[in-house]
C-alpha cells in the first residue's frame, strides 16, 4: 500500500510564522512562545485543509486530462450485419498495426501492411455498397481471423528469444504462407468488383452499338485487295 505524501506547505507556514515572530515579538517571553504557538497550530490546520482540499481538486483535473477521449463510434447503418462486419473490420486493422509493430522482420512487416491495405478497402467497397456483404462472409468468418491468430502465433515465437526446431519451422511456414494470402485477399477485393466490370462491358457495348447505329463513330479502316506500290494491304476509309 502506497502511504500518502503529506503537504509540505503547511511547515514552511508555519517556519515563516515563527521567522516572523523572532523579529516582531520577544521570543524570551513564555507568553509570547505560548501565544506564537496558538498561532501557529491555527495557521497549520488552517494551510493543511487547504493544501489537501486543493490537492484533491488538482488530481481530479490531472485525471481527467490524464483520460484519453474513446474512440469516436461508428454511426450504425441499419443493418446489424454490415454494423458488425465494420466494427470487426476495425478491430482486425488495429490489431495488424500492433502485430507490425512489434515483428521486426521486414518481410512479414511488408506482408502484414500490404494485408492491411487490401482488408481496409475490402470494408470500404462493402461499407459502399452493402449488396457485396455476403461475399466477405467467408473472408471474415474464417480467413481474417485465422490469418490473426497465424501472425499472432508468429509474434510469440519471435519474442521467445530461442531458436529451435519447433520455432523456426512454424516461422518459416508462417512467413511463406504469408504470400499466399496476400495473393488471396488481393483476389477477394478483386472479386468484389466483378459485378461492376460486367456492368460497365454491358454499357460500354450498348454505347458503341448505339454510336454505331447513329453513325456517330469513325469508319473502320479495311484491308483489302493489292497497292500499286506492290504491298498486299489497301487501306480505305
Amino acid at each position: 500500500m502506497t502511504a500518502k505524501r503529506k503537504p509540505a506547505a503547511p511547515f514552511y507556514a508555519v517556519a515563516a510564522l515563527w521567522l516572523l515572530g523572532g523579529l516582531f515579538l520577544p521570543l524570551h517571553s513564555k507568553t509570547a512562545i505560548a501565544l506564537l504557538a496558538l498561532v501557529s497550530a491555527a495557521v497549520f490546520l488552517l494551510v493543511d485543509k487547504v493544501c489537501r482540499g486543493g490537492g484533491a481538486i488538482a488530481g481530479s483535473a490531472g485525471a481527467e486530462k490524464k483520460e484519453e477521449p474513446k474512440p469516436k463510434e461508428e454511426p450504425s447503418t441499419g443493418n446489424p450485419e454490415l454494423d458488425k462486419a465494420i466494427k470487426d473490420g476495425k478491430l482486425a486493422l488495429s490489431e495488424m498495426k500492433r502485430l507490425d509493430d512489434n515483428i521486426a522482420d521486414p518481410g512479414v512487416s511488408a506482408d502484414i501492411v500490404r494485408l492491411g491495405q487490401v482488408s481496409e478497402k475490402i470494408f470500404q467497397a462493402v461499407k459502399d455498397d452493402p449488396e457485396k456483404l455476403p461475399q466477405i462472409r467467408q473472408f471474415m468468418n474464417y480467413y481474417l481471423p485465422t490469418t490473426l491468430k497465424l501472425l499472432n502465433t508468429y509474434d510469440r515465437m519471435s519474442g521467445a528469444g530461442v531458436s529451435g526446431e519447433n520455432i523456426d519451422g512454424t516461422k518459416t511456414k508462417v512467413e511463406d504462407m504469408l504470400k499466399t494470402i496476400v495473393r488471396a485477399f488481393e483476389k477477394q477485393l478483386d472479386a468484389l468488383y466483378g459485378s461492376d466490370a460486367l456492368d460497365i462491358s454491358t454499357d460500354i457495348q450498348v454505347m458503341e452499338t448505339l454510336l454505331a447505329r447513329e453513325g456517330l463513330t469513325e469508319p473502320e479502316m479495311k484491308a483489302d485487295g493489292v497497292q500499286s506500290d506492290g504491298t498486299d494491304i489497301k487501306l480505305e476509309l
